[in-house]
Formats: structure tokens, C-alpha cells, sequence
């Protein structure tokens, strides 16, 4: 299956066709992305800091977080994994192992940043950018440390908010030749900047559409019809689940009981289907004595 789903995503990204991918942070957001057929999942760093740590994206996630969450997604669906690796955790021997780890836990790709350490939403104030040197530094480690050369290596710039939009090209630039096989230029703030890169850097490039961020909103029509192989929703599913929590939590509170709505909380049987009840049933049956 990983070989197969490592073929698939580069087919996806080379298409350039503006893919739409949401943002997993665990095993069943995973489930409901793959159960409504999106054609792949990230592995969103952020998401797995505010969903299992309660904290904000500035670098509290480590290696082991991403990793577990990776392997049990990597468990229940069978869609391509792009999975967020942050800076890499340290230095370039230390993406070598961050690149064995998300390698053997299931990831079909594994993004890399050049922020400082610690790292912050690229979407927050405050940034620092390591050396473009030491970041091309990280991207041959990570080159080199794969055991499938179907793995695919992307690799993300934070400079547009730091140094501006030339600087952000010319790193990207940098970072393609070093062997990175999709570019990520993070919180362009300017439509002009979106129509501009793929025209300027040659890779398939990924654009991040955050909700409530720097970057303007487009349609993943017309980011395709740019050129660009995937339009990310990192937390479009995180966002979506708060105000899910929020709006039933509040009519618990407020009237002492929530009876079966469809509008306000899944039934119970929609629940058992998204965590496999059914498949395990048949397979007790199957194995069952007598």
C-alpha cells in the first residue's frame, strides 16, 4: 500500500490541478476526510498541538507526537500522507532520523520549514528564518535519509514574512535544487504574490489557505487553473470541530439534555460506521468458536 500511495500523490501533485487537502489531527478526523473522498490527508502539526496538547502552534509538538498520530492515521485510512515535520526537530542529523521516523509510521511525503526554532504558526507575528544554507543543508539530509525514493520531500519557506516575496523565491529556488519536490511558500498576503509563483519557481508548489489568516482566500478552481498541485485546508476540520463541541456543549448546558439531532451531534450509528463497528463485528463473527 505505501508504494502505491506514494505514486498516487506524486500523480496528484504533478497534475497541478489544485487538489483540495484537509488536515487530519487524529485517527477519526482522518476517517470522516477519507469517508467524504478527498484524494489525501496532511498531518497537521498544528492541529496535533491544539487538539492533543491544549497549546498553540509554537513549537511545543515534538518528533514523538507527529509520529504517533502519523502511524495510527496511517492504521485507518489508505490515502496518501503528507505529514507536517515542523524544522525538522533540530539540525540536519536530526531531520535524518525525523525522516526514518515519519518514513516508517507511514508518511507519503514529510514537510520541512526553515523557521527558527522554536517554530510558530506561519500565520503568527514574530517569525525568525534560519540560513538559507543551513535549510538547504536539512533538505539534502532529508534527501538522503529516505529508504523509498518515492517519499516525497517538500519544502516550506516562512521568508515572505520575514525578508518579503523575493527573498521567499529565491529560497524556494535554493531549496529545489537542493532536492525538494514540492514547494510551500508560506502567508503570501497578496493576490498578486499567489498568481505569481507558479510562474516563477518550476516544482509543484502547495498553497495554504488558512482560514482567518494573512493569506487572501481563493477558490481551489482557480488555484488549479494557476497551477498549483495542492490547495491545503490544514484546520478546516479543527475549526469545524470546535464549533461543533461548542454549539452541543452549549445546549447541554443551557437545556439539561441533547436527545438525538442530526443538526447538533452525529447519531450514534454514524458514529460506530466512522470508527469501523460494522468491519469488526463481521470479523468477531468470523473468528468466533463454535
Amino acid at each position: 500500500m505505501q508504494t502505491n500511495t506514494k505514486q498516487a500523490l506524486r500523480a496528484l501533485v504533478h497534475a497541478r490541478r489544485g487538489a483540495l487537502v484537509p488536515g487530519a489531527f487524529n485517527a477519526l478526523s482522518a476517517r470522516v476526510i477519507a469517508d467524504l473522498g478527498f484524494e489525501a490527508i496532511y498531518v497537521t502539526g498544528a492541529g496535533v498541538t491544539n487538539m492533543h496538547l491544549g497549546l498553540p502552534d509554537q513549537g511545543f509538538m515534538g518528533l514523538a507526537e507527529i509520529a504517533e498520530q502519523t502511524a495510527r492515521i496511517r492504521d485507518v485510512v489508505e490515502l496518501p500522507l503528507i505529514v507536517d515535520a515542523d524544522t525538522g526537530f533540530g539540525n540536519a542529523l536530526n531531520v535524518r532520523h525525523t525522516i526514518r521516523t515519519l518514513e516508517r509510521a507511514g508518511a507519503d511525503c514529510v514537510q520541512l520549514e526553515d523557521q527558527v526554532s522554536p517554530k510558530r504558526c506561519g500565520h503568527f507575528s514574530g517569525k525568525g528564518v534560519i540560513d538559507t544554507a543551513e535549510m538547504v543543508g536539512k533538505i539534502k539530509a532529508a534527501v538522503d535519509a529516505r529508504q523509498d525514493s518515492g517519499l516525497l520531500i517538500m519544502a516550506r519557506t516562512d521568508a515572505c514574512s520575514v525578508y518579503g516575496f523575493e527573498a521567499a523565491i529565491e529560497r524556494a529556488q535554493a531549496f529545489a535544487e537542493a532536492g525538494a519536490d514540492i514547494l510551500f511558500v508560506e502567508a503570501t498576503e497578496t493576490a498578486d504574490q499567489i498568481r505569481a509563483l507558479p510562474k516563477r519557481l518550476v516544482p509543484p508548489q502547495l498553497m495554504n489557505m488558512v482560514i482567518g489568516g494573512k493569506t487572501p482566500i481563493f477558490d481551489a478552481d482557480a488555484l488549479g487553473e494557476l497551477g498549483y498541485g495542492i490547495v491545503l485546508y490544514a484546520n478546516a476540520a479543527l475549526q469545524g470541530a470546535l464549533v461543533g463541541m461548542q454549539r452541543a456543549l452549549t445546549v447541554l448546558r443551557d437545556t439539561r439534555r441533547i436527545d438525538e439531532n442530526p443538526t447538533l451531534v452525529a447519531p450514534f450509528k454514524e458514529r460506530q460506521r466512522l470508527v469501523g463497528k460494522p468491519l469488526l463485528d463481521a470479523l468477531e463473527q468470523r473468528y468466533s468458536i463454535g
